[in-house]
């Protein structure tokens, strides 16, 4: 594996770990609409609060890194904490140690704040976003770590967004019917890019932590900054827990891959 591909990797950890769940979990139902919105959670919905999914993430037959995403209750908002890691050549070749975190209305399913905290080869950076309902607006301040310099962007936004990190648990509060199709708007503090999810089908996985039933969704961001990046899919257990146990990005060098490894409780 040439340096050029191995770096490719690593860049791709960092930046589609949690992008690829975003893009893929349909957060309005939308039969028969082509408006995009994002719908409350059903009455007396349960989240997965207190579990941690852990995955490998592989590229052809080389593993690249692992990534972890916990959800968790605090007060009045439910708090998203997602790792990625590189590992291996990988890491000897560009390091990536990246957190985010991420603050969501529980009852409107709207994102309120994303932290992240990123080391990606030589360059550090901390990013807050917030999103200003009031003014219809994302507010970006970004730091570079190691010079100091900061940014600050504000876009606009619709009435309710979700994230590239809360999303990644939308799809467990929506019924998954084969040949629907969604669309959401996703924020990541620039131009907000609205997605298109399909219900494909039923497939059986089998990944490190098992084998399963699971509904395989295809998305692909339609508008917005996050347009013509690929297309993705991922595959949901059909049971209650509605448990993302694989995600595969295709891109130009290969297929990225994210393998479910275990749920921590």
């Amino acid at each position: 594996m040439g340096m050029t591909n191995s770096v490719n990797i690593a860049k791709t950890l960092r930046s589609n770990v949690f992008r690829l769940a975003c893009i893929l979990l349909p957060v309005g139902l939308l039969i028969g609409q082509s408006h995009s919105q994002i719908l409350p959670p059903p009455p007396n919905y349960a989240f997965p609060n207190g579990r941690t999914y852990v995955y490998s993430v592989q590229w052809l037959s080389f593993t690249a890194g692992d990534a972890t995403v916990t959800l968790q209750s605090e007060s009045s908002e439910q708090h998203v904490i997602a790792t990625a890691t590189s590992t291996g050549l990988v890491n000897a070749l560009f390091k990536v140690n990246d957190r985010f975190e991420a603050y969501f209305d529980p009852q409107r399913y709207c994102s309120l704040r994303v932290i992240k905290q990123s080391e990606e080869g030589s360059h550090s950076r901390h990013v807050d976003l917030r999103f200003d309902y009031s003014r219809g607006q994302s507010v970006l301040d970004e730091k570079n770590l190691k010079t100091g310099q900061t940014t600050h962007a504000e876009n606009d936004i619709p009435g309710c967004v979700t994230d590239v990190v809360s999303d990644f648990y939308y799809v467990s509060s929506l019924p998954l019917i084969e040949g629907t199709s969604y669309v959401f708007p996703v924020s990541d503090g620039g131009k907000t890019t609205e997605v298109t999810a399909r219900i494909e089908g039923r497939e059986k996985v089998t990944v490190p932590a098992g084998t399963f039933e699971t509904v395989r969704v295809k998305a692909e961001p339609t508008t917005g900054g996050m347009k013509g990046r690929g297309t993705i899919w991922t595959w949901y257990t059909v049971d209650e827990s509605r448990v993302p146990v694989q995600m595969q990005s295709k891109l130009a060098w290969g297929s990225l891959t994210f393998r479910l490894q275990e749920v921590k409780r």
